[in-house]
């Protein structure tokens, strides 16, 4: 038994309670040793500075091991001799001591500890979080693709494998499944950089693992039904049929209330009234001893325009019928309009609450775990009331099957930042309570919240702060940079000032869902599972001609009938 060797004394690191106990990996052939490339000058909490020998680091570039390679430059790992420990730690920046050289400074944070191999003294027992720190004068060596190898390598707990670990070409980047999930989590990244590709990765390795899982994804582009056909449920305006009975009162005031100021709250105290005593007229509240406007009870909009009449003819003068009159208006126009037919059909009164929840919560799955909401053919001023229903359904859903086995479900926002804006004054105030509010408690029903944005600087700061994991891809803007540097889990400072270098299809990782901070080149994604997002070859489209009028043709009579 030379190849693996079991420490039980091993220390457990402070802050890390709930995390399984590290499993001794076995060790490939060994290498030389390599001999140290500096020392321990200064210590701080979360770091050091280390002094290094410009002649070895020119040493180490040479070396055939991209660790090793890597180890003195930004970005790059080193470990520090402490007894019979290794300290790891990610190197933040390099400074050039003296006028005549010699000496660099690199300063270091601090990621985890392990054992030293009695034999090799290699790396091994890795664990996040440190029990001592070093001396100064203590010895720094480079971290060579085996020490890697047991800092980034999964344990058993449930993970999905996303790519490979900068800059190796064989470590593989695991993300944590329940922890990533269980506490939330966004994908963050300018557009460009392969930011739904690498969520269509993400959702495809999910449902690979959990072939019986319930995932609702929010989809406001139309680009992710092409990443899943065949492997999860796609709806859109054409066979969604989302009853319009199924929204609360504030959703309803979202769409049937025109006005503002004082006018609005007459117009919402006569909507409150009116729809409370639609809703009573249908014979499953008959039975309930509590009937509230919010209760999801089917009723037709006849029924609410009899009500509204029946009100305003109790009126003592006809000058008081303007608020009535705008209420029956605005639901004459949505019945009318048949842009809103998958929400406001008649045919949408019949009590399909169970039938509805189960086929958009897949319940059961199938082995088709992902449900696509394509929100794209939505009329603009009524999405953000869809994307609330839905979030609040999966939100009620969670709560009020507390006493069943549970099912949890992870809800999915693309373009997160029109849902859930910065700006408070902005429209769709339903959408953002109750986006903010998953992110608060939705990990005690068992709902997770998936963030996708490239503004994230335009997301409430609130929301972005309660994902435990951020996985962030490059961003242009310094002030999305400075944003996501705040609202990181962790400290890894060396990490975040590489987001503006990052390339196309790489990310940073931080927080629950991984072991410790890395750097992860997204593995390819089978064509047939991408989204369509790709952009258009300006230089090839436009040598192509031909069939010009038909086409014209075609798109103006699919945009005259609002249909695909």
């Amino acid at each position: 038994m030379t190849d693996m060797i079991q420490f039980n004394n091993f220390p457990q690191a402070s802050g890390d309670a709930d995390e399984v106990a590290p499993t001794i990996r076995p060790l490939v052939p060994e290498r030389p040793r390599q001999g140290p490339m500096g020392r321990i000058v200064e210590i701080g909490g979360g770091g050091a500075k280390v002094e290094l020998e410009l002649e070895r680091l020119g040493q180490l570039a040479a070396d055939n091991d991209p660790s090793i390679a890597l180890s003195g430059q930004v970005g790059g790992h080193v470990k520090v001799e402490v007894a019979s420990r290794w300290l790891l730690a990610s190197v933040r920046g390099l400074r050039l001591e003296g006028s005549e050289g010699g000496a660099v400074i690199a300063e270091v944070d601090f990621l985890g500890e392990g054992e030293e191999h009695p034999q090799s003294g290699r790396l091994v027992n890795f664990r996040r979080g440190i029990t001592g720190y070093p001396s100064p004068g203590a010895r720094v060596f480079p971290v060579s693709g085996d020490d890697m190898n047991q800092m980034f390598a999964a344990d058993e707990r449930a993970h999905i494998e996303i790519g490979t670990v900068y800059p190796t070409k064989d470590v593989r980047g695991a993300l944590y499944v329940d922890a990533l999930l269980g506490k939330h989590f966004a994908l963050l990244g300018s557009t460009g950089t392969g930011k739904s590709t690498s969520a269509a990765l993400i959702m495809h390795r999910i449902c690979e693992l959990a072939p019986e899982g319930h995932i609702v994804m929010v989809d406001p582009h139309g680009e992710y039904s092409a990443a899943f056909k065949g492997y999860g449920e796609l709806f859109n305006v054409d066979n969604l049929a989302m009853p319009y009975w199924l929204m609360n009162f504030e959703e309803h005031c979202e769409v049937f209330i025109t006005s503002s100021g004082a006018e609005r709250q007459r117009d919402t105290d006569i909507l409150a009234k009116c729809l409370l005593a639609a809703r009573a007229k249908n014979r499953v509240a008959e039975g309930l001893n509590k009937l509230t406007v919010d209760s999801p009870i089917p009723y037709t909009l006849s029924d609410l325009t009899s009500a509204i009449t029946n009100e305003m003819g109790l009126l003592n003068k006809a000058t008081d019928t303007a608020p009535y009159m705008r209420l029956k208006g605005k639901i004459d126009e949505l019945k009318a309009d048949p842009r809103y037919q998958f929400m406001f059909s008649g045919m949408l009164i019949a009590d399909s609450m169970t039938a509805f929840i189960s086929k958009i919560f897949r319940l059961p799955a199938k082995g088709k775990p992902i449900s696509i909401i394509d929100v794209s053919g939505v009329p603009s001023d009524i999405v953000s009331v869809v994307v609330a229903m839905l979030s609040r359904l999966v939100f009620d859903y969670a709560i009020w099957s507390r006493n069943e086995v549970p099912r949890p479900v992870l809800l999915v926002c693309e373009e997160a930042h029109r849902y859930v804006p910065a700006d408070t004054t902005s429209g769709g105030q339903a959408v953002r309570k109750i986006l903010e509010r998953i992110a608060k408690e939705g990990r005690k029903y068992g709902v997770s919240l998936g963030l996708i944005t490239q503004r994230p600087s335009d997301l409430a700061e609130g929301v972005l702060s309660q994902c435990g994991t951020i996985i962030a891809m490059r961003l242009n803007n310094e002030r999305d940079q400075a944003f996501v540097k705040s609202a990181m889990p962790e400290g890894a400072r060396g990490f975040l000032d590489i987001i503006p270098a990052l390339r196309n299809r790489e990310c940073i990782v931080c927080g629950e869902g991984v072991s410790i901070p890395i750097r992860v080149a997204f593995d390819e994604l089978e064509r047939d599972r991408r989204p369509a997002s790709s952009d258009p070859l300006f230089s090839e489209l436009w040598r192509q001609t031909g069939d010009e009028e038909a086409m014209v043709q075609r798109v103006v009579k699919r945009w005259r009938s609002q249909g695909r």
